[in-house]
């Protein structure tokens, strides 16, 4: 039975497009603002990814260790995060949401405790950037008994053998890092090798969906139009800091943002 991630994909394919997935931090910059983003451009993305403010962020750039330090200064805890994205599920237009987190906080939390509460909010994926394979394997079990899609990360460094060990481990999606640099950073590779290893990928098991990330941007998006999903994450974070800083909307201006986006791709 395929689920909502799936279907999602499905729906951006028979429009002859990537699917869209924006990145912000649940929290950002108070628990009803970062609510009111994620409805807004519900309307627009395909797939939503909310990010779990932490104090260590080790593998993001500026933009959304900014996000991540405003929530964090207004108080958001996990417990509210699972409690915003229930609320969030219950409305009409809300997109498949995937998770991502550190594993400090989830090993803190509980593993078990932690995947049950996602599956009883409607989590559908969950990204843990720093708990690689194979050492996420039990863990990644454990979500897929859940029925929650884990997201395997396959940098540009991993070796062809490795690659096709995480492929296989995989569940329906896998996330592509473009280079490597902290989220934000400018892209290192040009498009060509970039697209060329998601080749490779997609070649290890053509069923499975490959998202690019870290990177993407107004002026990058259009070079990877063949890929099966897109990521935009530190630019969505820019635009609530500009908006926030400016007194303005950051939930229209986000979905402002993101329709151009979409525009790109189409």
């Amino acid at each position: 039975m395929k689920n909502e991630i799936d279907k999602a994909f499905e729906i951006a394919k028979k429009e002859g497009r990537p699917t869209l997935i924006s990145f912000t931090v649940a929290g950002d910059n108070t628990k009803k603002k970062s609510l009111e983003i994620l409805k807004s451009i519900s309307n627009t993305v395909d797939i939503a990814e909310w990010g779990i403010a932490f104090n260590c962020p080790g593998a993001d750039g500026p933009e959304i260790q900014n996000s991540s330090y405003r929530a964090i200064k207004n108080g958001i805890t996990l417990d509210n995060t699972f409690s915003l994205i229930k609320k969030y599920k219950k409305i009409k237009n809300s997109k498949p949401l995937i998770l991502m987190g550190y594993y400090q906080l989830i090993y803190n939390y509980g593993e078990k405790k932690f995947v049950k509460k996602c599956k009883a909010v409607g989590v559908a994926g969950l990204i843990v950037v720093d708990l690689p394979w194979p050492d996420n394997r039990n863990f990644a079990r454990l979500c897929k008994k859940n029925s929650i899609c884990f997201v395997q990360l396959i940098a540009p460094t991993t070796s062809k053998n490795r690659m096709k060990s995480i492929v296989k481990d995989s569940h329906q999606l896998i996330y592509q890092v473009s280079n490597i640099n902290i989220t934000g950073g400018k892209l290192k590779s040009t498009a060509k090798t970039i697209l060329n290893n998601y080749k490779i990928i997609k070649r290890i098991n053509p069923s499975k969906n490959v998202i690019i990330g870290f990177g993407i941007t107004k002026n990058t998006i259009s070079n990877f139009k063949e890929a099966n999903g897109l990521v935009v994450g530190s630019a969505c974070c820019k635009v609530i800091s500009n908006a926030i800083k400016k007194r303005q909307n950051p939930a229209k201006k986000l979905n402002n943002m993101l329709i151009k986006l979409k525009t790109k791709i189409i």
